[in-house]
């Protein structure tokens, strides 16, 4: 079968895979779309290696969709993907180095993001300015301050924003939440998420030359410089405080996001870390095991457990939630199926979809349902839907984590205001909600 007529069976086959991608009434095809050119979204995709380069082929496999764009600092990466989108489409795609070049395109819609968290927020708001509507892929920012920028910005420029928090466009996710607020276990009041995995040492990178396919610089870009090293490109950068975010917010958002929601709660009023770097010495910098435990003002607490460089199951799986409540329990173990068990631990309801997730896949461990997320996020600038993660609501489950990053960095509990999640009355901690930009580089709304 040829790319081409994968991409027209697409949505055909995804649907059989699981109990179907477009079950849920919101997310029927024909709400998406109305079978006119004119609906036809164009997208540019920055950051393309592995999970870009995924974002790009789902993307380009949907009704009525172009990716027109592709952005990678990366030649190698760049040329890869070009040919894989024109594969699947039969159109080549243009390519572009630098993302301010391709932000004065004019013929395109919406901008995708997967480049570094560090590009996350900064790359967000120049879409807005650039009056495009922009998918940006967890966490939306790599401090909380950014996420209030990217969030000011989509305000001020009427642009649309989507968080990659994918779960929110589940169906079966969504029908997890519904029984949560009928009482199915009473009152929730607990939620426990985990995520494990075995990743190997980092080892010592030294200093050499950046490769000529390579522009250091650009994928720097906002972040203060720092030299180039054997061990960091194209993805050790996710344990270095300079340019990533730790395993909170590289896979923990996707559960601290399904236990806010579960819960029903915005910021907390307590957040607290403990962990740090166990397994390896090496420039690994983030912690490998962590646990960050957040309590809400309406007498709810969820704690998140990462485990970098241990994948022994939590509960049977390597990722997941567990909502607790007064009259029962709720599990989720991270794809599109829970289960209901009452007090005695009986399962009175088990909702099944046979698309099982991975949670060592290192572009998407539930990459048949993602599809879904990226259908809402198209659908909804044609104005037939309405998004499931907008970035308010990324923001809010994005700010979690990283108050337990910064609670592990200072080494202590932190008291939040749970109108805005800001720290109170802690000087040391609150530097940490924002960061120092390269020369030139400063972000601005």
């Amino acid at each position: 079968m040829s790319d081409q007529t994968n991409r027209r069976d697409f949505l055909r086959t995804a649907s059989v895979a699981g109990t179907s991608l477009l079950l849920s009434p919101s997310l029927s095809a024909g709400s998406f779309f109305t079978g006119s050119p004119n609906d036809k979204v164009v997208i540019g995709v920055m950051g393309t290696h592995s999970r870009g380069e995924f974002l790009a082929r789902t993307f380009a496999k949907l009704p009525n969709v172009e990716v027109g764009y592709i952005c990678d600092v990366d030649q190698n990466v760049l040329n890869k993907t070009i040919a894989d989108i024109e594969k699947i489409t039969g159109k080549k795609p243009q390519g572009f180095t630098d993302i301010r070049k391709l932000l004065e395109k004019k013929d395109f819609d919406a901008l995708a993001i997967a480049a570094p968290d560090h590009w996350h927020a900064p790359a967000t708001i120049m879409g807005c300015q650039a009056g495009k509507h922009v998918y940006v892929e967890k966490p939306c920012s790599h401090n909380p301050h950014e996420g209030e920028m990217a969030i000011e910005a989509a305000s001020k420029y009427k642009r649309l924003v989507q968080m990659g928090s994918q779960r929110r466009s589940f169906s079966n996710v969504q029908a997890l939440v519904a029984d949560l607020r009928a009482g199915a276990i009473g009152r929730p009041y607990f939620a426990r998420g985990w995520y494990t995995n075995w990743r190997p040492s980092i080892g010592t990178g030294k200093e050499v030359a950046v490769p000529a396919n390579l522009n250091y610089d650009l994928w720097q870009g906002p972040a203060p410089r720092q030299p180039y090293k054997d061990n960091l490109i194209h993805y050790n950068w996710h344990w270095l405080w300079n340019w990533g975010t730790g395993e909170a917010l590289n896979n923990g958002t996707h559960e601290i996001d399904v236990m806010r929601w579960g819960l029903d709660v915005d910021y907390p009023t307590k957040v607290v870390s403990g962990g740090g770097r166990f397994a390896f010495q090496d420039d690994w910098q983030t912690p490998d095991t962590q646990t960050i435990t957040a309590n809400f003002a309406n007498n709810t607490a969820m704690t998140w457990e990462g485990r970098s460089c241990n994948g022994y199951n939590s509960e049977g799986y390597g990722r997941g939630v567990i909502f607790y409540g007064t009259t029962g329990t709720l599990v989720y173990p991270g794809a599109n199926s829970y289960t209901i068990h009452d007090q005695k631990g009986k399962v009175v309801k088990d909702v099944k979809d046979d698309i099982i997730a991975d949670p060592t896949n290192p572009v998407s461990p539930t990459e048949k349902l993602d599809a879904t997320h990226l259908l809402n996020f198209v659908s909804s600038i044609r104005g037939d839907a309405k998004l499931t993660a907008d970035i308010l609501t990324g923001h809010k489950s994005t700010v979690i984590a990283h108050l337990g990053n910064i609670s592990q960095r200072v080494g202590r509990a932190l008291v939040c205001d749970p109108q805005n999640g800001h720290i109170q009355n802690d000087k040391e901690a609150m530097q940490l909600w924002g960061r120092e930009y390269d020369k030139g580089w400063q972000v601005r709304v």
